[in-house]
């Protein structure tokens, strides 16, 4: 017998490992703790859309569809976009639907990128962008949000950009702050980037969740900015259906023939049923403008809560997401422990709650968050749950 010894293998993401949402969420699963660590719902979507798709499954709609999205719901989806920001998309040519909205990310990064092109992440970030950039051979450029609000730092960026920059990915309203950016921000990004050759990734999942009467500054409102940029948004995180997995890209038709040839590649197609009844569902918009206030009552109930805690909050302009200060939690401090991480384990196991560390959305090289002592709730919850989880906290 000889000594066979398998091929060795070198990682493509040697510093990446579980993900701090499946380790949260296994842990929150292991000592019965209120979940309000991964983002997304415990209640369930409305029967109606149930509805839409079974009927579409019992119509025949059950084989490959169009490789872009079936067009009844890519023309739906350029209408919604139009009637809310006023920009007019090609359905047949600049709508392509995906699967969910972390795909579409990486289709997009996959498309523009190409090795040692380098792309401008805003830190704290969702956790795929830089790893989608390294696996396209791009270098990740890390540009931090202002430490106390959040907020872009134009100064920053235009510093960060240079001859290699390729692209720069934008997330409004923000995962994991809950920042939603101004009319005047995005102002200010349109004339930074006007004589640049650098593409924009907007990140919208959290489009309809913006609250206190604000609104949503998607980049499609900006024609320089539609001109050069991929929007991404999420069904999954509108309609309260996570587990679909369906999302959609809306980009000038020269961007999106480059996006479809890798998506092409990598996904061909969505779920075919579920593009049917979302695209019926979608005949009314009632539900996505019903939204914002649907979540902004779920905000104030759950910051109505907080506000009796040793939590200190941070503002929460949209997305469902609520962080918050631990530094003033003196029954962590007296059990010897240090950093959100540790806290976000403690408060799991000890107060029966899961939150998420917002260091989990940084470069530990960068130590942006190294002091701030920061960690995110979500309160896309029933109101029994996040009850359950503030008479928890109130122990604190």
């Amino acid at each position: 017998m000889t000594n066979f010894k398998p091929p060795a293998l070198t990682s493509r993401l040697p510093q990446v490992g579980t993900t701090i949402f499946s380790t949260m969420s296994a842990l929150a699963q292991q000592h019965g703790a209120v979940n309000l660590g991964q983002g997304f719902p415990d209640f369930d979507c409305d029967p109606a859309l149930i509805e839409a798709v079974h009927t579409a499954m019992l119509a025949g709609h059950n084989q490959y569809p169009q490789m872009t999205g079936v067009p009844v719901l890519r023309e739906a989806i350029a209408a919604k976009l139009a009637a809310l920001y006023g920009h007019s998309y090609n359905a047949d040519s600049e709508i392509t639907v995906t699967a969910g909205a972390t795909q579409a990310i990486f289709t997009a990064i996959l498309a523009l990128v190409h090795p040692g092109d380098e792309v401008i992440i805003l830190e704290p970030c969702y956790d795929s962008y830089a790893p989608n950039i390294e696996l396209a051979g791009g270098v990740v450029k890390r540009v931090p949000l202002d430490t106390q609000t959040f907020r872009p730092d134009f100064n920053r960026i235009q510093a960060a950009i240079g001859p290699r920059t390729r692209a720069i990915v934008i997330n409004t309203p923000h995962n994991p702050s809950g920042t939603v950016w101004s009319e005047s921000e995005m102002q200010c990004l349109t004339a930074l980037l006007r004589d640049t050759a650098v593409w924009v990734i907007s990140d919208e999942v959290y489009e309809h969740m913006v609250f206190d009467r604000a609104a949503h500054q998607s980049v499609a409102r900006f024609p320089e900015l539609a001109a050069r940029s991929v929007i991404v948004s999420s069904f999954g995180k509108t309609y309260h259906v996570t587990g679909w997995k369906v999302g959609y890209v809306a980009a000038p038709a020269p961007l999106t023939r480059e996006f479809r040839k890798v998506h092409q590649f990598n996904v061909f197609t969505v779920n075919t049923p579920m593009q049917h009844g979302i695209a019926r569902y979608m005949q009314s918009p009632q539900p996505y403008l019903d939204l914002p206030a649907f979540y902004q009552r779920k905000r104030d109930l759950f910051r109505a809560g907080l506000a009796g805690t040793r939590l200190r909050m941070l503002p929460c302009e949209g997305s469902y997401f609520q962080c918050v200060d631990i530094s003033e939690v003196e029954a962590f401090a007296q059990a010897g422990r240090q950093g959100d991480q540790a806290f976000c384990e403690w408060l799991t196991t000890e107060i029966g709650v899961a939150a998420i560390p917002l260091s989990a959305f940084s470069s530990p090289a960068q130590g942006m968050l190294a002091t701030q002592n920061i960690v995110r709730f979500c309160f896309a919850k029933q109101d029994a749950t996040l009850t359950r989880a503030l008479q928890s906290l109130r122990d604190l």
